[in-house]
């Protein structure tokens, strides 16, 4: 059970971070609301949008809520998977060690 409270749903990557989203669009506020264990053990970082799921509205809101969050321009938060789905996966271009104290800066304790 420690290991699944320690986890987190960020890695490092060549140039920046890796960053497992969980998005709920319509969602009535823009905010993120912490870390879920999904129910095969990964975790994603729970984010909502108030934008609708059409048009790829609520994925753009979603990467202007990230770089916001982090300090970062909107152009430095790139979708790279989950663009029809809820589960997405973010690539956040910069300096690592920095990105990733900003992100438990960030992100509410459980």
């Amino acid at each position: 059970m420690a290991a699944r409270l320690a986890a987190r749903p960020w890695a490092l990557t060549t140039g920046g971070v890796a960053l497992a989203v969980r998005l709920t669009p319509k969602g009535g506020r823009d905010a993120i609301d912490g870390i879920q264990v999904l129910a095969d053990d990964r975790c994603a970082l729970m984010v909502r949008v108030r934008a609708a799921p059409a048009n790829g509205e609520a994925n753009s809101a979603l990467i202007r809520l990230v770089a916001k969050s982090l300090g970062i321009p909107p152009r430095d938060v790139a979708l790279v998977s989950g663009a029809t789905g809820r589960l997405k996966r973010l690539l956040i271009s910069g300096e690592g060690a920095a990105l990733l104290a900003t992100l438990e800066k960030v992100v509410p304790p459980r």
